[in-house]
């Protein structure tokens, strides 16, 4: 595979930062887009914000609010908290990507809009339910949908949820 042009990190947990798999990929001037939290551990990324835009070589990229609602490591703390982590819309030439980051269906990425792809994370407790995915993505319709960061969560449960959808192809993917 060749090296990056450019790495969108969604928020600072390991299994999003990874400093060593960054700098495996990344080449010579490699745009890296960061959430502030991220600046702290890679120094040379542009920050975007939640609601940012940026044009990079010519691709736009559009930061997404990323956090929970419901789900919490403890009373009032939540896993992802509002205003740290970001998804990212970023458009191909006519084709709009949203990769959502770890999130539950916040009201900003339900008022998505024209997303043609969407990976949206459903891995409990951390991020969205089954329900809450179908909830998002009859919300803001994208033509493909591909759950993601699934862990143990039964993706059958979407494709259920999302049976009489037939605008939203639901791609499931072995991540083996």
């Amino acid at each position: 595979m060749p090296k990056a042009d450019i790495i969108a990190v969604t928020h600072h947990h390991g299994d999003h930062l990874d400093p060593a798999a960054i700098k495996a990929v990344r080449q010579e001037g490699t745009a890296i887009l960061l959430t502030e939290k991220c600046a702290e551990t890679l120094k040379d990324g542009t920050v975007m914000k939640n609601g940012d835009e940026l044009t990079i070589d010519g691709i736009p990229f559009e930061a997404v609010a990323a956090y929970n609602l419901v789900h919490e490591r403890s009373p009032g703390v939540p896993f992802h908290p509002r205003g740290i982590g970001n998804g990212y819309v970023i458009t191909f030439g006519e084709t709009r990507v949203y990769v959502a980051g770890d999130t539950e269906n916040t009201p900003e990425m339900k008022s998505l809009k024209d997303v043609d792809v969407a990976f949206l994370p459903m891995n409990l407790p951390y991020t969205m339910t089954p329900e809450m995915v179908a909830d998002a993505a009859k919300a803001f319709r994208p033509r493909i949908l591909y759950p993601y960061h699934t862990g143990d969560t039964d993706v059958a449960e979407l494709v259920e949820l999302l049976a009489d959808e037939d605008a939203i192809d639901v791609r499931i993917r072995s991540m083996e």
